[in-house]
């Protein structure tokens, strides 16, 4: 069993915004492993399909950002997976990355990101395997929240659909073979 959680904001307002490319990728994956319609369970949405014969949810929690760790912390319990080990896999933004990198990690800090770090606290561990997509750094003049609430600039947009494309296709692979083997493929600087 595996669980793949996209993290986002729950609302039309947040559609679009650089904060829901977690939201984006889940939804791209959910296409993918032909996943069930969602329904609601642990405080989010819940897809289940199958790849190559392993079965996978696909979860994206409602309880906004900063508290996607009590919707994560229930999945978790309820399908017994180990939090540090192979069976977990967290998509989200990451500000400290160019618009459209992605980054593969195995553990490390939330870095800023507060749905990690919620998810993080609920876990109890920071062993959390992760999958970043990077949006930038914002301008000086603006405010962090201003900025991730806020939709990718038109130059942008390509760039990023590409960059979720890719973070679908890494799930799977993920899937199918493991974090090293991602790792070792997606964590390159993307070709121009």
């Amino acid at each position: 069993m595996k669980l793949i959680v996209g993290l986002g904001n729950p609302g039309r307002r947040y559609l679009e915004t650089r904060h829901n490319v977690g939201f984006v990728v889940a939804s791209k994956l959910i296409t993918k492993v032909g996943a069930s319609s969602a329904r609601e369970k642990f405080n989010g949405e819940l897809s289940e399909g199958l790849v190559d014969g392993e079965k996978v949810a696909v979860l994206c929690p409602m309880t906004f950002m900063n508290a996607s760790g009590d919707s994560v912390r229930k999945a978790v319990d309820f399908y017994k997976i180990e939090p540090a080990g192979d069976d977990l896999l967290v998509i989200c933004d990451d500000l400290n990355l160019p618009c459209g990198r992605l980054r593969i990690r195995r553990s490390g800090s939330a870095g800023g990101q507060k749905g990690l770090a919620d998810v993080i606290r609920q876990l109890g561990t920071d062993q959390v395997p992760r999958l970043r997509i990077g949006i930038d750094r914002p301008p000086d003049h603006m405010e962090v929240v201003d900025y991730v609430l806020g939709k990718f600039e038109p130059e942008n947009r390509d760039l990023i659909e590409q960059a979720c494309d890719t973070a679908a296709v890494a799930s799977l692979d993920w899937i199918r073979n493991g974090i090293t083997q991602c790792m070792n493929r997606y964590n390159a600087e993307p070709k121009k």
